[in-house]
């Protein structure tokens, strides 16, 4: 594990990015040590294209919102 100080990631950020991406590198922040961790991407472009639109997803709470006013009207 490498161990840096946050001065160094900020003068040389890609090269440290780059070496998360083989080994741990830790930036030492006062008594705390912070973890660079790499994870592959989760998400893909193909579901963000089949995504909703936040104009969309409004739209379907809206929608349920009248629902729940309309059931609690009727009780």
């Amino acid at each position: 594990m490498i161990v840096i100080s946050p001065s160094e990631l900020r003068n040389e950020q890609k090269k440290y990015l780059d070496i998360a991406e083989k080994e741990a590198v830790a930036i030492k922040r006062g008594d705390k040590l912070i973890h660079l961790i790499v994870k592959e991407r989760l998400i893909t472009d193909e579901d963000i294209r089949k995504g909703l639109t936040g104009e969309e997803l409004m739209q379907g709470v809206r929608e349920d919102i009248k629902e729940i006013y309309s059931r609690r009207k009727c009780e």
